[in-house]
């Protein structure tokens, strides 16, 4: 069953923001080469929640939400990544 107009425009607004919603911390920590100011844990925390809402996902064959979260951890992941690179209390 498709989703009505409305519910698929807000559903890929909120996608479109999720996905984005990294990347001026992508691109603060990559010209500061700096990412002491970023929270370990939290990034842990919402790469692991990406990873299961793409299994949930997959169990329900939802590919919007397969491919909106898939991008997610794409860009959180990215930032975990930089955490480990640049973090200078390690």
């Amino acid at each position: 069953m498709a989703a009505p107009p409305v519910a698929a425009v807000v559903g890929t607004a909120a996608a479109l923001l999720s996905i984005t919603s990294f990347a001026p911390q992508i691109i603060k920590i990559w010209r500061e080469k700096d990412a002491s100011s970023v929270s370990l844990r939290t990034y842990v925390v919402t790469v692991t929640g990406f990873a299961c809402w793409i299994a949930y996902g997959l169990l329900l064959k939802a590919w919007p939400v397969i491919a909106s979260n898939t991008a997610c951890l794409l860009m959180s992941g990215a930032v975990l990544a930089m955490k480990w690179r640049f973090d200078h209390k390690t």
